[in-house]
C-alpha cells in the first residue's frame, strides 16, 4: 500500500530551486519564459519568473478566489518552459501552470487560498511577493513599479460598465494599446486596476454608482496615483472576477458568488487540492480518516459504514475523491460548517425525515408571539394579506400537538397559527406567530418595505401645418350704348374712341360721359377666380369703348394666391413611481342632449383635451419599459347634432433608455387639388384659351410626431 499526497501536512516549506528548462531552437530572437522558482522568507513567500530578455512593462494580472488563483499574461513572450506545469509547494503557492498562445503566455499559480500579492521587475525577471494571510492587505508603494523605459502616456479611452449574464457586471477600460500592462488585485473588499503608461483625461476623473444594473459592483472610481491610473472597483457581498484583454481593451468581469454550505468547496465543479492514492482492499473507514488528515476537516462516520475498497487516484481533487468513494459504496455526506457526517444514503435520509417531523410538531407546541412593524413605504394592508395568503387568514389557533398539512404550511409565510393584522392609521403590522417565523417577516419586510424609484415622463406632440392655394379666372364681355342715349342704330357721337383702365364697363361708360350705371353690359365669358382663405380675388379691368359705333368690349382678370404654415407643439409631464400609473389631462369638456327612455332630454358630456396616460417599469439594467397612451382631442366643427372632435391618439409600448428620447408615432397627410373651369373649344385654344377658363389650385400638409422622454430621479434629487 502506498499513498502519496501534496499539501502542507507533508510537505510544508518546500520549494522548488531550479526548474530551468532552456529555450527551443529559432526562439532566440523573441522573449521567453526560461525558469519558474519559489522560495519563502519568514511569512514571505516569492514566486521569480525569469525571462530571456528583461520585460518592458508589468504583465496583465488578475486573481480569482474560487478557486485561489493568480494568472500573468504576457503579451509577446514565448512559453520556454518543457513542463507545462511546475510543482513549487510553498506554504500557500501550490503550482504554476504555463500556458502558450500565439500572441502571448499566461502563468497560473495555484493558491490555496486567496492573498494580496506585489509585482516587481527586477533585471530579467519577474518577482510575485504574496502578503502574509494576517497582515492587511495594501497596495505596493509606486517605487516598486517599473521605471526604466518609460514612454509618452497615452491617454485612457473610457471607463464604461455594462451588466453581463449571471447578474455579473463588466468593466470596459479602452486602453491606449495592447501593450499596456495592468495591474489587477483585490485590496481588502475592493478591486483595484493600476495602468501604467497611460495618463487620465479630466472628463474620465469621475465616481460612476451603478448601484441600479443590480450587479455586485457598487461604485467605480477612476483616479491618478503617482505615474500610474488607478481604477477601484468596489462591490458587494461575496463575489469573484475575472479579466483578459483583447487588443486594446482590458474586460473585468464580477460576478456574485454563490455560497452553498453544504457543498465541500465552492465554485463549479470540483476545487479541492489535488492529492494521489494508491489502496489495494482498504478499509473505507481508514481512506476517510486519510481524507480528513488531509483536508483538516472533522469527519464522523456512522457504525453502519462498512466494507473495503482498491482505489488508484492520481492528482485528484480531494472532494472528487470522496465523491467517487461514497458513490461506490452507497454513502452519502452532509457538511455542517467543519464537520462531516457520513453514513449510509437511506440512514441520512431517514433521520432528515424525522428531524422534519420532530421540527414541524414542535412548532405546533411552542409558544406564540406577538411583534411590531413599522412600514415606511410599503402599506401594511398590501403586506398582511400576503403573509398568510392561501392559509385562511387569520385563523384560528391549531390544536396542540396536530400535524399541519404540506399544502397549508407551503402557502403561507406564517405558520398555521400564526396571524397578521395591518392598522391602517399608523400603518403599522402587528404579527403572532412563533420566533423563527417573525424573523423570516422581518427579513420580508426588509425587502419589501424600500423606497420605488421615481420617473418624470414627457411627452412632445409637434403638429405642423403647411397649405397653399392659387386661383385665376376672368370676365369678358361687351355692351351696346346706342339705346341708352336715345338714338338709333347709326347715331354717332363725335371724337375719338375711348379705353378706360380699373373700373366695370358701366361705370367706364359714365365716366366717359356716354351713359350712367344703367348700361347693359352682357359678359359672355363669366369665370372669376374663386375667393381663398376668407378673402375675395384681387381684380384688374380693362373696357375698350368705340364712340363711332357706340359699342364696347371689357375684360376683367381676377387672381388670389395663399401660403400659410402653422406649428403647434403640446407637453404634458408627469412624475410616477415604478410601476405606478400615472393620468395627466386638460382640455374641455363639451356638452350635447341626449334621449331618455321617458323621451326626454339630458345633458352629457364629452371631452375633448389633451391627455397622457403611461405605466412606467424601470428594468434592471436602467432603462425604462413604457405601456402609454397619448390623446390629443380638439372640438371640430358645428353639425346638425352637435360640436365634431378631431381625435389624435397613439396607443403602445416601447422599451427606452433612461434619458433618451424616442418617436413612438406619427402622421404625415398630404392633399392635393387643381380645378379648371373653362368654356369648351374655346378653353383649349393655344394662347387665347386662357381668356376662357378659370383655374384653382390648393396643397394642404398636415404632420403630427409624438415624442417621449424618461427621466429617472436621482435618490438626491428625490431627498431634496
Amino acid at each position: 500500500m502506498t499513498i502519496k499526497m501534496r499539501g502542507p501536512s507533508a510537505i510544508l516549506k518546500v520549494f522548488l530551486t531550479g526548474c530551468l528548462v532552456w529555450i527551443g531552437i529559432g526562439a532566440w530572437a523573441q522573449n521567453s519564459i526560461v525558469a519558474v522558482t519559489g522560495s519563502e522568507q519568514g511569512d514571505v513567500e516569492t514566486v521569480r519568473i525569469e525571462f530571456s530578455e528583461p520585460l518592458d512593462t508589468l504583465p496583465v494580472a488578475f486573481a480569482t478566489q474560487g478557486p485561489a488563483r493568480i494568472a500573468l499574461d504576457f503579451a509577446g513572450v514565448m512559453g520556454g518552459a518543457a513542463r507545462s506545469t511546475v510543482e513549487i509547494n510553498q506554504a500557500n503557492v501550490q503550482s504554476a501552470n504555463v500556458v502558450q498562445t500565439d500572441e502571448r503566455s499566461r502563468v497560473v499559480l495555484s493558491l490555496k487560498r486567496p492573498a494580496s500579492y506585489t509585482l516587481q521587475i527586477s533585471e530579467r525577471a519577474l518577482l510575485v511577493t504574496l502578503e502574509p494571510a494576517a497582515s492587511a492587505p495594501t497596495i505596493e508603494p509606486v517605487s516598486t513599479r517599473v521605471t526604466a523605459n518609460r514612454r509618452t502616456d497615452a491617454p485612457l479611452g473610457a471607463v464604461d460598465f455594462r451588466r453581463a449574464g449571471e447578474g455579473a457586471g463588466r468593466v470596459r477600460l479602452a486602453l491606449p494599446s495592447s501593450k499596456v500592462s495592468a495591474d489587477i488585485k483585490q485590496v481588502g473588499t475592493t478591486l483595484v486596476v493600476e495602468l501604467a503608461n497611460v495618463s487620465l483625461p479630466e472628463r474620465l476623473r469621475r465616481r460612476l454608482d451603478v448601484n441600479d444594473f443590480g450587479t455586485p459592483v457598487q461604485t467605480i472610481t477612476t483616479t491618478e496615483a503617482g505615474d500610474l491610473v488607478r481604477v477601484v472597483i468596489a462591490p458587494q457581498g461575496e463575489w469573484e472576477h475575472t479579466a483578459y484583454q483583447t487588443e486594446s481593451e482590458l474586460v473585468i468581469d464580477i460576478k456574485p458568488l454563490k455560497i452553498d454550505p453544504k457543498k465541500l468547496t465552492q465554485g463549479a465543479g470540483y476545487n479541492g487540492q489535488k492529492l494521489s492514492l494508491n489502496f489495494q482492499s482498504i478499509d473505507v473507514r481508514q481512506v476517510l480518516q486519510v481524507i480528513a488528515d488531509f483536508t483538516g476537516f472533522n469527519v464522523v462516520t456512522s457504525d453502519s459504514v462498512t466494507g473495503t475498497v482498491t482505489l488508484r487516484l492520481q492528482d485528484v481533487p480531494w472532494d472528487q475523491a470522496l465523491d467517487i468513494i461514497l458513490q461506490s459504496k452507497g454513502l452519502g455526506v452532509r457538511k455542517n460548517g467543519s464537520v462531516l457526517w457520513i453514513a449510509p444514503k437511506e440512514e441520512i435520509a431517514t433521520k432528515e425525515k424525522l428531524e422534519f417531523e420532530s421540527k414541524l410538531s414542535s412548532e405546533n407546541l411552542e409558544p406564540l408571539r406577538t411583534q411590531s412593524f413599522q412600514l415606511n413605504y410599503a402599506k401594511a394592508a398590501d403586506i398582511a394579506p400576503q403573509l398568510t395568503a392561501g392559509g385562511g387568514g387569520s385563523s384560528a389557533p391549531a390544536a396542540p400537538g396536530a400535524t399541519a398539512s404540506a399544502g397549508a404550511s407551503s402557502a403561507r409565510i406564517l405558520s398555521v397559527r400564526g396571524s397578521a393584522i395591518a392598522e391602517v392609521r399608523t400603518n403599522q403590522l402587528f404579527v403572532t406567530d412563533i420566533p423563527s417565523k417573525l424573523e423570516q417577516v422581518a427579513q420580508l419586510i426588509a425587502k419589501v418595505d424600500i423606497a420605488v424609484r421615481q420617473i418624470v415622463i414627457e411627452a412632445r406632440i409637434v403638429e405642423a401645418d403647411d397649405s397653399f392655394g392659387k386661383s385665376l379666372g376672368v370676365k369678358l364681355g361687351g355692351a351696346d350704348v346706342r339705346a341708352s342715349k336715345g338714338g338709333d342704330g347709326g347715331y354717332q357721337v363725335s371724337g375719338e374712341n375711348r379705353v378706360a383702365f380699373g373700373t366695370s364697363y358701366s361705370n367706364a361708360v359714365g365716366a366717359s360721359g356716354f351713359g350712367g350705371t344703367n348700361d347693359v353690359t352682357s359678359n359672355f365669358v363669366n369665370l372669376p377666380a374663386l375667393g381663398q382663405n376668407g378673402y375675395n380675388p384681387a381684380s384688374f379691368a380693362v373696357t375698350l369703348f368705340s364712340a363711332a359705333s357706340n359699342r364696347m368690349m371689357g375684360l376683367e382678370i381676377s387672381a388670389l394666391e395663399y401660403d400659410g404654415k402653422g406649428k403647434v407643439v403640446s407637453s404634458p409631464r408627469v412624475i410616477t413611481a415604478d410601476q405606478a400609473k400615472a393620468v395627466i389631462e386638460q382640455g374641455v369638456e363639451i356638452p350635447y342632449q341626449i334621449a331618455t327612455s321617458s323621451g326626454a332630454t339630458s345633458i352629457a358630456f364629452r371631452k375633448a383635451t389633451l391627455r397622457l396616460d403611461v405605466t412606467p417599469q424601470i428594468t434592471p439594467d436602467g432603462n425604462v419599459n413604457l405601456d402609454l397612451e397619448v390623446n390629443k382631442d380638439t372640438p371640430g366643427v358645428t353639425t346638425p347634432g352637435g360640436i365634431s372632435i378631431n381625435t389624435k391618439r397613439i396607443k403602445t409600448q416601447v422599451l427606452v433608455e433612461n434619458g433618451g428620447t424616442v418617436v413612438i408615432g406619427g402622421i404625415f397627410t398630404l392633399e392635393e387639388q387643381e380645378d379648371e373651369t373653362k368654356v369648351p373649344l374655346l378653353g383649349d385654344l393655344p394662347f387665347v384659351g386662357v381668356l376662357f377658363k378659370s383655374t384653382n389650385r390648393t396643397s394642404k400638409k398636415k404632420e403630427m410626431l409624438v415624442f417621449i422622454t424618461p427621466k429617472l430621479v436621482s435618490e438626491r434629487a428625490m431627498v431634496r
